[in-house]
């Protein structure tokens, strides 16, 4: 018992004395001290790597090391999921390093930061409009770069974020029948994000919407609600004449004929009876 607990207290002692041989001494060379953060880093300890780069940007400004560190202190950021963090010092490597050739890497993966802070849509959606702009930015800086289409299909995911988002916002309107709100936001579905998958989807709503608002407005409004039913069905043929929910928005489309033509006899027939 004795000799076995002799012998952890020894590994103990060996593990503790090769870890502090690992980190960064008072007194240690800039190569010494990069050399050891890239030890770190090397073997995926990416906390502790950050601590001994940014150690290393202090000491070594203005050298090669200190460039070196400041890349790594990035990417050590980035491989330990602090994005904030990540993004903060590949931007700052990219103001000091401006004409280094993996400022292109630094700008993706400042983007791809955050990109990775997007949320999901229910909540603020500031991250995901930041990640967008750097995105766009990207591509538009570096039009041959091996990113593009990645950052394009990045920006298509997030747009579609947004759109559900604004979607979900006119459901809320739908469901509280608040038919103008609602109108609005399925609008703006289909106006900013037409791309989205939440666009076809906000058009049929919109049909269902104005007939529903019609139904119950005073007779006066109802003609132009019915027909503004009629030309959001238009404007889904036009947009999305192959959508598998034509058959839906068609059945949609029919109701509001019906109606907006038993209000246009019945206003027809009034002044006869009268």
């Amino acid at each position: 018992m004795q000799s076995k607990f002799l012998f952890i207290l020894g590994f103990l002692f060996l593990f503790t004395a090769c870890k502090n041989d690992s980190l960064i001494k008072r007194g240690d060379t800039v190569d010494v001290a990069f050399e050891k953060a890239m030890a770190m880093y090397q073997n995926e300890d990416y906390v502790d790597a950050a601590d001994a780069f940014e150690t290393v940007t202090r000491v070594g400004r203005g050298t090669e090391y200190g460039q070196e560190a400041q890349f790594y202190l990035a990417e050590s950021y980035f491989k330990s999921r602090q994005y904030l963090l990540a993004a903060s010092e590949y931007d700052r490597y990219i103001s000091y390093y401006p004409q280094d050739e993996r400022r292109v890497d630094a700008e993706f993966k400042a983007a791809l930061c955050y990109y990775h802070q997007s949320p999901r849509y229910k909540l603020d959606q500031t991250p995901t409009r930041n990640a967008i702009e750097r995105f766009q930015l990207f591509n538009n800086r570096y039009p041959d770069s091996e990113y593009v289409t990645q950052a394009a299909n990045y920006i298509d995911e997030m747009r579609n974020k947004l759109a559900h988002k604004t979607y979900e916002g006119a459901q809320f309107y739908i469901r509280t029948e608040q038919y103008e709100a609602a109108i609005i936001y399925l609008n703006q579905t289909i106006d900013r994000f037409p791309e989205s998958k939440w666009a076809a989807r906000a058009l049929v709503d919109q049909v269902e919407t104005y007939i529903a608002y019609a139904d119950n407005s005073i007779l006066s409004k109802q003609q132009e609600r019915y027909e503004k039913a009629i030309e959001a069905y238009e404007k889904f043929l036009q947009l999305f004449p192959e959508s598998d929910m034509r058959a839906e928005i068609e059945n949609l489309h029919d109701e509001a004929l019906n109606k907006l033509q038993d209000v246009v006899t019945g206003e027809e027939a009034s002044p006869e009876q009268s």
